[in-house]
């Protein structure tokens, strides 16, 4: 049966909602029809995943390619289902082998080349992976200082489409290793600590579903969230926002804590 399933994570605000992309492949007008409520950057994503695809020496399916997102009523925003949807093609094309993708959650964007580049808000996807029983990530190696912040889960970092599909296919990489670099979460990050990879902030961590400050080196403590006492809606904006990189503007009159906030 030409159908694959694979998973990713839609984020609103800092808490995430799984995703199932499915890719079903069948006669008719070659092309790929894309479900699932998706944005503007995501319907692009058709151009963007079949030349990656097709440059990365796989075969794209000269049929009919049909993706959903599921859930159907979830608005999905970004470009980082570009990993999920590609390897869910491959797998309904039986390139990579269907039960490989089972258990892996998969986040990242791709370029024309290939390549798997870093997103936004790695750290609260993966905590919702593993609340939903996940085990294993796949993410852009970029992000992988982020994500092995959350414990319990495993996670393999993979910088072009093709380590990727090779570590579903359990082939070796260029060194006879992994295809991809694998870490478990909860250690320390791979190159120390995290580097805040488009659009989360240095030395932030994921609890729980809450965004906190965590220190970001031995001698030096970043600021608590915690000590700042009251403001709670202005508080949870800043966790929002520091979470999914988003901007944030404050107003109010002078001594209402606008700059303490910031700091």
């Amino acid at each position: 049966m030409p159908l694959a399933r694979t998973y990713s994570v839609a984020l609103i605000g800092v808490h995430g909602q799984v995703v199932e992309v499915e890719a079903d492949i069948s006669n008719g007008l070659v092309g790929m029809i894309l479900v699932g409520l998706p944005d503007t950057a995501l319907r692009e994503a058709r151009d963007r995943i079949r030349a990656a695809i097709v440059n990365s020496g796989e075969e794209w399916p000269q049929r009919k390619i049909t993706v959903g997102l599921s859930p159907a009523s979830l608005p999905k925003r970004g470009s980082w289902f570009d990993l999920a949807i590609a390897i869910g093609v491959l797998a309904a094309a039986g390139s990579v082998p269907r039960p490989a993708v089972e258990g892996v959650m998969l986040f990242g964007e791709l370029g024309l080349d290939g390549r798997l580049r870093p997103v936004r808000g790695v750290l609260p996807a993966v905590a919702a992976a593993v609340e939903a029983g996940f085990g294993k990530v796949m993410v852009a190696e970029q992000n992988a200082a982020e994500a092995v912040m959350v414990p319990g889960v495993r996670v393999i970092a993979a910088s072009t489409l093709t380590e990727a599909a090779d570590w579903l296919r359990g082939l070796p990489g260029p060194d006879g290793g992994p295809a991809a670099a694998e870490y478990e979460g909860g250690q320390e990050p791979p190159g120390g600590r995290a580097q805040g990879a488009r659009g989360v902030s240095d030395g932030c961590a994921v609890s729980g579903g809450r965004v906190a400050r965590v220190a970001v080196s031995d001698a030096v403590t970043a600021p608590d969230l915690a000590e700042l006492l009251g403001q709670s809606m202005a508080r949870r904006a800043a966790e929002v926002c520091a979470a999914g990189g988003h901007h944030l503007s404050l107003l109010g009159p002078p001594g209402s804590g606008k700059t303490m906030l910031e700091l």
